[in-house]
C-alpha cells in the first residue's frame, strides 16, 4: 500500500476574488502534492473557501444579497481562480456546508461539556476583517497587528476556549518536535512572543451578528470563525465527536502539512494544535508559514490599488510560466517579490532560452541528422560519463528539497539538467560530428540529450505539469514515471519523434510593457 501524505492550504476568506499573493498557496501546495504523488504517496489535497462571520454578513448587506447567495458566488469565483492555475486539488470544502456546521457545533458542544469553553464577557479591541480581538500591547501603532489597519472597542457577552489547560503541553511539544513549526524564525516567533508569555482565554463565539454556526445550546451566539474554519482540516475528512469517524479520517489524520501564509500562523500553531488536544486528537505533523508575494515592496491591497489578480496573468502569460514565476521566485523563509518587469525577465531566460530553446533544437537536429528516430547509442567518450552522472544525481537532490519544503530549490535543480544539457550541446557540436560524418558519435551525443531532456521532464512535471505534457508529446514517450529516471535509458531507439513546436515564445519586454500601460 502506498504511504498517505495530506496536505492542505488554509481556506479563503470569501471577502472577494483572491489576488495573485492569495494565490501563491495554493499554487505551492498543488507542486508539493504533485511532486508526492509522482514519488508513489497517495496524496489527499484539501482546499476551500472560509465563508461566515461579520465581515461577508456586511458585504453581502452592501452588494444587497443574501449571505450565502453572496458566498456561493465567491466561492465559484475562487474555485475558478484555483482552477485556472492547474491545481490538482481533491477536495474543494465549503464552510457553509450543512454536514460541516453540524460537525462544527457538536465540537463546540463537546468542549463547552468538558470544561474547556465557559461563557464571559468581552471587552477589548476588536478589527472586523481579522474578526480578533486584540489587546492594546499587541497593537503596532494602535492598529491591528495582522492586517494594519484600524480597531474600535468592543464588549459583548461571549463563550471563551480556556487555553492556558493546554498552554504547557503545546510548548513542550514543539520544543520536542522541532519540525512542527516551519520556518524556524516562525516557530521562535510563536514560542517567544506568544506561548511563553502566557495565552489569554480565546473568544470563540459572537452576538453582534448572526452569519455563523450557531450555538446549539444558546441561540443569542453564532461560533466565531476561527473554531468554525479551522476545524474544515477534520470535518470534511469524516470526524465524528461521538467517534464513528470515517473511513478517509482514519485514513489521512493527522494533516502531514498545512501550508499557511506568515499571518494567520498564531490560529493553526496555537489555538488549532490546542483545539486537537481537547479533542483528544494527534496534532499535523508540520506546519508551514510562507512568506508574502509583495507588488514590488509593498503588500497587496486593494485601497492601495496595486492588486494583481493570477487568472488575468494566466491570460497574458500562460499558466505555467505563472506557475514558474511563482513557485521559483518565492524564497523559502523571506517575502518576494513580483512586477511584470520580472516576471518577463524570467519568461525570457529560464522558459524561452534555457528550456524551450534546449527542446526545440535537440528535436530539430534529431529530425535533421536521423529522420525523427531516436537513434541507438554509438560512440561514447568521457565526457557523456560526466554528463550522465551530473543528470541523474538530479532527482536526489529535488527529493532533499522537497523534503524540506524547499520548493524554489528543487526548480533550480531540475534547471540544472537543462543548462548542462545546453553546455552539452555546445561542447560536443552535433553539427561538426554530422560535417565530418562521424555519425556514430552523433547517435550517443543525440540519445544523451533525449534521455537528460525526458528525466528533466518527468521532474518538471510536478511544477509545470502543462509544459511536461507538452514535451513528453514531442518526444513521443509515455515514459515519464519516477521509476524510470533511475538509470539512463529511458528511450527505446527507433521511437519517431513528433514535430517540435515552441513551447515559450520570447517576449519583447518594452514592447510588451507598453501595451500593458495602455
Amino acid at each position: 500500500m502506498k504511504e498517505k501524505y495530506y496536505i492542505t492550504t488554509a481556506i479563503a476568506y470569501t471577502s472577494g476574488k483572491p489576488h495573485i499573493g492569495n494565490t501563491y498557496e495554493v499554487v505551492l501546495t498543488d507542486a508539493i502534492a504533485r511532486y508526492k504523488r509522482l514519488t508513489g504517496y497517495d496524496v489527499y489535497f484539501q482546499t476551500g473557501t472560509d465563508e461566515h462571520g461579520q465581515k461577508i454578513e456586511e458585504k453581502a448587506r452592501v452588494a444587497g444579497k443574501d449571505p450565502q447567495e453572496f458566498v456561493d458566488e465567491v466561492a465559484l469565483e475562487v474555485q475558478r481562480v484555483w482552477d485556472s492555475l492547474n491545481t490538482s486539488y481533491d477536495k474543494f470544502v465549503r464552510t457553509s456546508n450543512p454536514m460541516h456546521k453540524q460537525t462544527v457545533a457538536k465540537i463546540f458542544k463537546k468542549l463547552y461539556d468538558q470544561g474547556d469553553i465557559y461563557k464571559g464577557e468581552y471587552e477589548g479591541l476588536y478589527c472586523t476583517p481579522c474578526e480578533s480581538f486584540f489587546t492594546e500591547s499587541q497593537l503596532i501603532d494602535g492598529k491591528c497587528p495582522d492586517c494594519g489597519r484600524e480597531v474600535s472597542k468592543a464588549k459583548e457577552e461571549a463563550y471563551f476556549f480556556k487555553l492556558d489547560k493546554y498552554t504547557d503541553r503545546l510548548i513542550k511539544h514543539i520544543e520536542e518536535h522541532p519540525e512542527f513549526i516551519e520556518p524556524e524564525s516562525r516557530k521562535n516567533e510563536m514560542l517567544n512572543n506568544f506561548l511563553k508569555p502566557g495565552l489569554q482565554d480565546l473568544c470563540v463565539s459572537r452576538t453582534s451578528f448572526k452569519w455563523g454556526v450557531p450555538v446549539t445550546f444558546d441561540d443569542k451566539h453564532v461560533i466565531y470563525v476561527w473554531i468554525d474554519a479551522l476545524s474544515n482540516y477534520i470535518t470534511f475528512l469524516g470526524y465524528d465527536v461521538d467517534g464513528y469517524h470515517d473511513d478517509k479520517f482514519l485514513k489521512y489524520w493527522p494533516a502531514d502539512v498545512h501550508i499557511i501564509g506568515k499571518d494567520i500562523l498564531r490560529f493553526h500553531t496555537i489555538y488549532w494544535p490546542i483545539m486537537l488536544m481537547a479533542l483528544d486528537l494527534p496534532l499535523p505533523k508540520k506546519v508551514f508559514g510562507h512568506p508574502w508575494l509583495l507588488f514590488g515592496n509593498d503588500k497587496m491591497s486593494k485601497s492601495k490599488g496595486n492588486i494583481v489578480y493570477a487568472d488575468e496573468l494566466v491570460k497574458t502569460y500562460g499558466v505555467d510560466a505563472v506557475r514558474y514565476y511563482l513557485l521559483h521566485e518565492m524564497p523559502f523563509a523571506n517575502d518576494g517579490t513580483f512586477t511584470h518587469e520580472l516576471i518577463i525577465e524570467r519568461y525570457n531566460s529560464d522558459l524561452a532560452n534555457i528550456l524551450g530553446n534546449l527542446v526545440n533544437r535537440t528535436i530539430s537536429m534529431v529530425n535533421k541528422y536521423f529522420d525523427g528516430f531516436v537513434p541507438e547509442i554509438g560512440l561514447k567518450e568521457a565526457i557523456d560519463d560526466e554528463f550522465i552522472s551530473t543528470v541523474l544525481s538530479i532527482p536526489e537532490k529535488v527529493e532533499n528539497s522537497m523534503n524540506n519544503l524547499k520548493v524554489a530549490e528543487a526548480i533550480d535543480h531540475i534547471f540544472e539538467i537543462y543548462r548542462r544539457s545546453n553546455k552539452y550541446i555546445d561542447e560536443t557540436m552535433p553539427w561538426i560530428l554530422s560535417k565530418e560524418g562521424n555519425i556514430e558519435r552523433l547517435k550517443t551525443v543525440m540519445y544523451n540529450l533525449l534521455e537528460a531532456i525526458r528525466i528533466g521532464t518527468v521532474l518538471l512535471s510536478a511544477f509545470l505539469p502543462e509544459t511536461a505534457d507538452k514535451i513528453f508529446a514531442q518526444l513521443n514517450t509515455g515514459n515519464c514515471s519516477i521509476d524510470s529516471i533511475k538509470d539512463f535509458k529511458g528511450f527505446d531507439p527507433g521511437i519517431k519523434l513528433n514535430n517540435p513546436e515552441p513551447l515559450f515564445v520570447r517576449i519583447d519586454k518594452d514592447k510588451f510593457l507598453k501595451e500593458l500601460e495602455k
